[in-house]
C-alpha cells in the first residue's frame, strides 16, 4: 500500500469538517479510503435525539471528500503534471441511502471515475460499513478549480 498523505495534506478541509483518515489507493481510474465517525462529532448533537444517526448530507461529504477532491487533486497532478494547488467545486450529486451509519462505525468510499475532461470530474461512489455492506451509493461530480492565494 502507498502513502498517499500527501494528497491528503493538500485537501481545502480540517477538523471538524475532514472526513479523511487514510486512503488505500488512489490510480487514473479511481480512488478508496476510509473514515471512522467519532461518538463526539458535531453533528450528532441532535440528529437524531437519543439515537444520534450520521446525517445523509455528511455522507454524501464524506464521499465527496475521498471519491471526488481526492481523485481530482490525484488526476490534476498527473493529467497537467501540475504542482498548482486545485480544489473540487461540487457541481452535482444523485445519492441512494440504504442504510444508517452510527457514531463509531468506520465507512469505507469506493469511487470509480466516470469522466475528466475540460475540467470537471464525475465519479461513481459508494459507500460500505464494516459489514461490507453498501450502505449509500450515486453519482457525484465536480469541476477543478485553483485554490485561492491568500
Amino acid at each position: 500500500m502507498s502513502d498517499y498523505s500527501s494528497i491528503i495534506e493538500q485537501l481545502p478541509y480540517e477538523p471538524p469538517f475532514l472526513f479523511v483518515d487514510q486512503l488505500h489507493d488512489v490510480n487514473e481510474n479511481g480512488v478508496s479510503g476510509v473514515y471512522t465517525f467519532k461518538a463526539d462529532e458535531y453533528f450528532y448533537q441532535g440528529h437524531f435525539k437519543d439515537h444520534p444517526v450520521t446525517p445523509g448530507v455528511i455522507l454524501t461529504e464524506c464521499m465527496a471528500q475521498i471519491g471526488l477532491v481526492c481523485l481530482g487533486i490525484y488526476l490534476n497532478g498527473i493529467e497537467k503534471n501540475s504542482t498548482r494547488e486545485m480544489t473540487v467545486g461540487l457541481t452535482e450529486s444523485d445519492m441512494q441511502y440504504l442504510q444508517p451509519v452510527y457514531p463509531g462505525e468506520t465507512v469505507t468510499v469506493l469511487s470509480e471515475k466516470v469522466y475528466f475532461r475540460f475540467g470537471k470530474l464525475k465519479c461513481k461512489v459508494s459507500m460500505k460499513n464494516g459489514l461490507d455492506s453498501i450502505v449509500c451509493q450515486g453519482t457525484i461530480s465536480g469541476m477543478l478549480i485553483p485554490k485561492r492565494s491568500e
